[in-house]
């Protein structure tokens, strides 16, 4: 099981990151200059009405969003890990999936986290930290 404190701690490791408070849900994100990459998110009234439709709810426990590379890879992230990974009518056609961070561990969350980031920072910030860590 993994915590808001684990993704603080993963996300303000990576360089050029910082968290700011969303001004509407007061929740925390992660973000670099390119944009906000990871943020613990809510449910909206919007999201339970069409959740209810589609027979489904909100998880209990708290959520994080996380960015992907594209829809194949968001597809397929879902297929492989239900139980820990889903999606809402909200993110249809957007790259980025939610995370049930009561089922997920913290070695599988720093890996979302850090794929999350590698998506949004510069493709030369990228290549130079996957060096860097042997993963190039």
């Amino acid at each position: 099981m993994a915590t808001i404190d684990d993704v603080r701690r993963i996300a303000l490791a990576l360089p050029g990151v910082t968290e700011a408070v969303n001004g509407h849900t007061g929740l925390p994100g992660w973000r670099v200059t390119q944009g906000q990459f990871a943020g613990l998110r809510g449910p909206t009234g919007a999201d339970l009405r069409q959740l209810a439709e589609l027979g489904r709810q909100w998880p209990d426990g708290e959520v994080l969003s996380v960015r992907v590379a594209d829809q194949g890879e968001k597809e397929a992230l879902l297929a492989a890990e239900p139980e820990a990974l889903f999606s809402i009518p909200h993110f249809d056609g957007y790259p980025a999936l939610l995370v049930r961070l009561d089922v997920v561990d913290a070695e599988r969350l720093a890996e979302l986290v850090t794929d999350a980031w590698l998506v949004r920072v510069p493709a030369t910030v990228a290549k130079d930290w996957l060096a860097a860590h042997g993963l190039a």
